[in-house]
């Protein structure tokens, strides 16, 4: 066991202890280490102002990720590298680029813009052959129009970097003990814990022994608990770097809950195109870059976006507990709003995607106010498995609708033994009254809620047809 926090930046190895486990990266690089550079604005992961890029070994490859510093807590660089706009020795391409097209006016934004493209030079995760559009979505800049920062992007595309001194030095701090982080927080008259654990066995002999350990994998929700709502936390894990395996097969997709939603995006995207677009649409890069499919899954949001997908595909969620495992639908993980089947001391280590057959209908739909980073008003997920031109099996699933991820049995009901048609699908939209009772809130009432997922359902008929081939058994032109 060690209580150094060690990471790479600049060619120096950071060594802390004694240190707030839930201190950010950008008020230790601001109030600490002075790099000023990199800004706050909102405090949340939104704006981008505080990107930074991070880098981690994957066997032999360095792997950066652009991530929101804001939300980042500082014993989730143990054992990375930290590079921010200070790192950019004399003139990076990318900002003569933003000085050149003149793609920057107070500069409040600039830093988070310019390392978001330096990352995109780099190759780094979430941003190979994606639109610079896309690659910037979750940097917000209020003074100039986008079209300057646009073509900064598109005139540096790609950057050579020596990553050789990094990786040597990363393969220096490889650790195979656990790491505890003891703070006297005064304030709130206790000590404050942290544990990093070197692998998920530690993890599990942790939360026996302490199973009110609050896990931390992206912070992408957790993160707001502290710079927002000042929570103190004072046990918590940090375990973004654990059960980060990939498994596909000819029957699906086994993902460890530590997989990232911009890792996730391909194999998912293979099982459906839909689920590659959801993935999309789940915040910015940086977000994908940090938040996981299981974090999603087992905060149990019922905004969450994942689960509804996951749901109507029929997914399984294995739970751990020491040595003790045990696998059961997604859907039963999800008891009442705040509720899950989760026991003391217990994990989510795993999930499996089945892969749906060639002739299945998928449809995935995020409805939210804006396209890009926002959180949904109603997702919604439809399954149908067909027998010919009649419907064999239907799964409908919807996030926003109720308090927890759930399915629409009335509505599937409507629709299986039937063949698909336009009254058949308007009888489905209205047996969703009968499966939920949605609240009304600031991203939409209870009303726009029936009637938007009822709308969903009565489209996916003119999408059908719009695909062309034999869906269906009938022929569409």
């Amino acid at each position: 066991m060690t209580d150094k926090l060690r990471f790479y930046l600049d060619g120096e190895i950071v060594t802390l202890s004694g240190i707030d486990p839930t201190q950010s990266v950008l008020d230790w690089l601001r109030y600490t280490a002075r790099r000023t550079g990199s800004k706050e604005g909102c405090a949340e992961g939104d704006c981008g102002a505080c990107t930074v890029l991070v880098g981690e070994l994957e066997g032999e490859r360095l792997n950066w990720r652009a991530v929101n510093a804001c939300i980042l807590f500082l014993p989730m660089l143990d054992g990375k590298a930290l590079m921010t706009v200070e790192s950019l020795k004399g003139a990076h391409p990318v900002q003569s680029a933003m000085v050149d097209l003149h793609a920057s006016q107070c500069g409040f934004c600039t830093p988070g813009i310019v390392m978001s493209l330096v990352g995109r030079s780099m190759g780094a995760c979430g941003t190979l052959g994606a639109d610079p559009a896309e690659v910037l979505a979750g940097n917000l800049c209020r003074c100039t129009g986008y079209g300057p920062i646009l073509k900064a992007a598109e005139q540096v595309a790609s950057v050579p970097f020596d990553d050789a001194p990094v990786r040597e030095a990363l393969q220096k701090l490889h650790r195979d003990t656990l790491l505890v982080l003891s703070y006297e927080d005064p304030l709130a008259g206790l000590t404050r814990r942290a544990y990093v654990p070197c692998n998920v066995d530690d993890l599990a002999e942790i939360l026996i022994e302490n199973p009110d350990v609050r896990l931390i994998a992206g912070a992408t929700d957790v993160g707001l608990w502290v710079s927002k709502q000042h929570r103190v936390l004072p046990e918590v894990a940090f375990i973004g770097h654990l059960m980060r395996d990939i498994e596909g097969t000819a029957q699906g997709v086994r993902l460890g809950a530590g997989v990232r939603y911009s890792e996730a995006r391909a194999a998912l995207a293979d099982l459906s195109p839909d689920l590659g677009e959801l993935i999309r649409r789940i915040g910015a890069v940086q977000v994908r870059n940090a938040g996981t499919i299981g974090g999603n899954i087992a905060n149990g949001s019922p905004i969450g976006d994942m689960p509804p997908a996951l749901i109507a595909l029929g997914a399984e969620l294995t739970l751990r507990r020491g040595e003790t495992r045990r696998t059961l639908p997604l859907e039963a993980y999800f008891l009442d709003y705040g509720q899950q089947d989760r026991q003391p001391g217990e994990f989510v280590e795993s999930v499996f995607v089945p892969a749906p057959k060639a002739s299945d209908v998928v449809r995935i739909v995020k409805l939210s106010k804006r396209f890009d980073s926002d959180i949904s008003a109603v997702c919604a997920a439809v399954h149908l498995r067909f027998d010919g031109a009649v419907v064999q099996g239907a799964r409908l699933a919807f996030g926003g609708m109720a308090g927890t991820p759930k399915r629409a049995t009335h509505a599937e009901a409507v629709l299986t033994g039937h063949p698909l048609a336009p009254e058949r699908l308007a009888l489905a939209a209205e047996a969703l009254r009968a499966d939920f009772t949605p609240l009304s809130d600031v991203r939409g009432s209870a009303d726009y809620r029936l009637t938007v997922a009822g709308n969903i359902l009565k489209k996916l008929w003119f999408d059908i047809q719009g695909q062309g081939g034999d869906v269906l058994g009938v022929a569409h032109g």
